[in-house]
């Protein structure tokens, strides 16, 4: 408890000592005491009676200071620091302030002496507020300088006596002007001008250039305003203390945020250079150029530096070009091509590896160099040989230019320039580390757009040369197709179709997808079109074929797994829709592994429906596939796709089925024309998929272009069937096919009657080939050998394939059909 009494008591004591009055003395000029006042009894504890008429010498503790009183508190400190003695004993620090008295005639009676304590908050917050670091000021409500400390008046470059009683615009005029005026700061006079007018303090940062300085400061100020005791504004006061360093390195980690969302996105090399040169610009430069080899731009490896000769001209194209003032600037198109002289900055760049910093003007023109007038110099150092001043910079309308060498991986790729012309603050050290960290994310990225392409060019050749280079004659239908491989920002797909002409004057649709992207999907799609090529020279069903494949497509899968840790993709997950046409019945078969089922359109607009379900992709084993049947009207349009057609971000597969059928009822000039409309109106810009269509137009052959006859098993009905044949060849006019027709049509309806099972049919078919068909209902199969000299038989089937330009075997439900085909003239 007594402690706490004792705590009390010391700071009353204290309070009373902070707040005891000034003490007034009169020194006449003999160093006398000839006047006190009531404040030196309370600060000192001399009465009147003790000290008139007394040395004033007695009331110091130490000798007196040189012509102490007459001459202290001359010079541009009118106060001093003196400890005097208090009657107590105790020593009392004081601040003591001597003026001079004047009587008639000039004459000088002595000197009034002022103390105050020296804790006193008055003359301790002075002293702290001239002696502060910051900048300190005070102004009244219509902006004029009421005071400044030092430091302000060493930013400012002027004295307190220089700008009392002026207004702050007119001392500073720059302040009325923000550096970056696209972020809609208001001028920090406004501000000064508002807290006054509002008395509502405010905080800021404000970034400017100090008139003769070509470096632009950022200061943390604070504004508020002074209130008398009736709380009215009398005054508006401010600090500020500079954080350039701070405040820049702040920017350039925000400008690498930004450069870490913005540049990469897409696996594309004309647009990463394109958000590299974007991202620096307004915040950082004016305008940014971006120079890659061609090599690069095609997914090549570029040059090595040892590869250049010296003197010799490099040129590089134009990728990517961005200025803040692209209304004015001549926009020069992508891949533009840029040459780069022998000992120009670029080309030494890219022959050394080293970046360089030109700058229009030597340090210290123009102003105290890269910062404000009294400021402290940045603190980044420059590496050897930068900066260098280069005048020629000056007539392009630059201030300042950064080239960098664009390298990645140890390649090197380009080079970039950054220049400043609108913004006249010059580079720093920082700048040039900024600007190569920069370079240095992006030229990542456009070597992985680079190799990505590279790939990407692979897969897209690769699947280029296994899809058909053109479509094949037939009658049966009109085709036209259209292949389109995803954007720039996905792999090669495995999207396929073809179009396989068969016996009988029948042609197969075929359209397929493997689920994946890259070579693998390329290679895949390849396996799958040359399988069904072959099961196709079979004539088997579409449900049989599709039944092959999925045996097909597992035994692959087996083949492909390694006993590494890398497993290659195989064609798991494909699809893939086998329809065949016949012409001469207008028959449609079809069956679907996973794959969406094709739209039918006849002439009329009407669609047709398909009775059928997608069965199970390709590679599952095991599940059945279904074929399903349809008779079509001439003239019918087939639409066969991929799920890239159809199916995109912005709609599913249901819908964009709908909308595929609607552009399809739009009328169209011809196959082609549609399907370059089809492609306009389903494809989204952005694609991410590959997207195969294929359309076909259906034809009806007519029927005086078959013949057919029954035939009995009997070798004596061999001579009707020649004549038959012969009959039918000359009505058509083919007279000089007569004579092989007649030699196939008995080695084919011998052979039926002796090794088949009635019913024995003859059919003769004209399209674009002369078609002789025998069918019977034997499953058995003939097989080609070559006779022996003293053999009887075994040369039928050989001299057919001699003399026709086809031959081969189907198998049908009801048995079989031998075929062979003739060249017409």
């Amino acid at each position: 408890m007594g402690r706490a009494v004792r705590t009390e008591a010391w700071r009353v004591e204290m309070a009373g000592k902070q707040d005891a009055p000034t003490a007034v003395v009169v020194v006449d000029p003999d160093g006398m005491v000839s006047g006190w006042s009531e404040g030196g009894r309370l600060l000192l504890g001399w009465t009147a009676q003790d000290t008139v008429g007394r040395p004033v010498t007695d009331l110091l503790v130490d000798p007196p200071p040189p012509g102490f009183p007459e001459g202290y508190g001359v010079g541009p400190d009118p106060t001093g620091y003196i400890p005097l003695r208090h009657r107590d004993g105790s020593t009392v620090d004081a601040v003591v302030t001597a003026h001079p008295l004047f009587g008639p005639a000039g004459r000088a009676p002595g000197h009034v002496v002022t103390v105050q304590r020296w804790g006193r908050r008055p003359v301790i917050a002075d002293r702290a507020f001239e002696q502060s670091p910051f900048a300190l000021g005070v102004y009244d409500p219509e902006l004029r300088f009421l005071w400044i400390n030092a430091s302000s008046g060493r930013v400012i470059a002027h004295s307190e006596e220089q700008v009392l009683g002026k207004k702050y615009r007119e001392v500073l005029p720059e302040f009325d002007r923000e550096l970056f005026p696209e972020r809609d700061d208001k001028p920090y006079t406004d501000k000064l001008a508002e807290v006054a007018r509002t008395g509502e303090p405010a905080r800021l940062i404000t970034v400017f250039r100090p008139l003769g300085s070509n470096y632009a400061n950022a200061w943390a100020t604070s504004i508020w305003p002074v209130r008398d005791g009736e709380g009215r504004v009398r005054a508006v006061a401010n600090w500020g203390f500079d954080m350039s360093a701070e405040y820049w390195a702040r920017q350039r980690l925000l400008l690498l945020n930004e450069a870490t969302r913005g540049i990469g996105r897409t696996l594309d090399v004309i647009g990463t250079a394109q958000e590299l040169a974007r991202t620096p610009v307004p915040g950082f430069v004016d305008l940014v150029t971006v120079d890659l080899f061609d090599e690069v731009l095609r997914g090549e490896e570029p040059p090595s530096a040892s590869t250049f000769a010296p003197g010799e001209t490099i040129v590089l194209s134009r990728a990517a070009r961005h200025s803040v003032r692209e209304d004015t600037d001549r926009a020069d198109g992508p891949t533009t091509p840029v040459s780069h002289t022998p000992g120009s900055v670029a080309a030494r760049c890219l022959a050394t590896g080293r970046s360089t910093v030109e700058l229009a003007a030597e340090p210290g023109q123009g102003g105290e160099w890269a910062f404000g007038p009294g400021l402290a110099a940045d603190p980044a150092h420059w590496p050897p040989g930068n900066p260098l001043t280069d005048g020629s910079i000056a007539a392009e309308g630059l201030t300042g230019r950064i080239t960098v060498p664009l390298r990645a991986r140890g390649a090197l790729l380009g080079v970039v320039a950054f220049s400043r012309r609108d913004r006249p603050e010059a580079f720093t050290a920082d700048d040039l580390i900024l600007a190569e960290e920069l370079t240095a994310k992006a030229a990542v990225a456009i070597d992985n757009a680079r190799r990505y392409s590279r790939e990407r060019t692979t897969a897209l050749t690769l699947q280029r040369s296994l899809l058909p280079q053109g479509l094949p004659n037939q009658e049966a239908v009109d085709v036209a197709s259209r292949y389109l491989p995803g954007g720039t920002g996905a792999e090669v797909g495995g999207d396929w179709f073809d179009v396989i002409p068969l016996s009988g004057a029948r042609v197969a649709l075929v359209v397929g997808d493997i689920v994946g992207h890259g070579l693998h999907a390329s290679a895949g799609m390849g396996r799958l079109r040359t399988a069904v090529r072959t099961l196709a020279d079979v004539d088997l069903p579409p449900d049989e074929l599709l039944t092959h494949l999925d045996d097909l497509v597992l035994h692959l899968a087996s083949d492909l797994q390694s006993a590494g840790h890398f497993q290659p993709t195989g064609e798991s997950g494909a699809t893939c829709l086998y329809t065949v046409y016949d012409p001469v019945s207008r028959r449609f078969t079809l069956a679907s592994a996973g794959h969406p089922l094709p739209l039918i359109i006849s002439l009329d607009g009407t669609r047709t429906p398909v009775p059928a379900q997608p069965g199970p992709p390709l590679g599952i084993g095991g599940l059945p596939f279904e074929a399903t049947e349809l008779e079509l009207p001439e003239g019918s349009l087939l639409a066969l796709y991929t799920d890239g057609v159809v199916q995109s971000r912005e709609r599913d597969v249901d819908e964009g089925i709908a909308e595929l059928q609607r552009v399809l009822n739009h009328s169209a000039t011809s196959l082609e024309a549609l399907c370059d409309t089809v492609m306009d109106a389903m494809l989204p810009a952005r694609r991410t998929d590959d997207a195969a269509l294929l359309l076909a137009r259906t034809h009806a052959l007519d029927p005086h272009h078959v013949a057919d006859w029954d035939v009995e098993p009997d070798p004596s009905q061999v001579p009707r069937a020649r004549k038959f044949a012969v009959d039918q060849v000359d009505a058509w006019g083919l007279e000089e096919a007569s004579f092989v027709t007649e030699l196939v049509v008995s080695e084919l309806v011998t052979n039926a009657i002796r090794y088949g099972e009635p019913p024995i049919r003859l059919r003769l078919i004209r399209d674009t080939s002369l078609i002789c068909e025998v069918s019977d209902a034997s499953n058995t199969a003939p097989h080609l050998r070559r006779a022996r000299a003293f053999d009887e038989g075994g040369r039928g089937l050989l001299l057919v394939a001699q003399l026709t330009q086809g031959w081969g075997t189907r198998h049908t439900t009801n048995g079989k059909t031998i075929w062979c085909a003739q060249t017409l003239p």
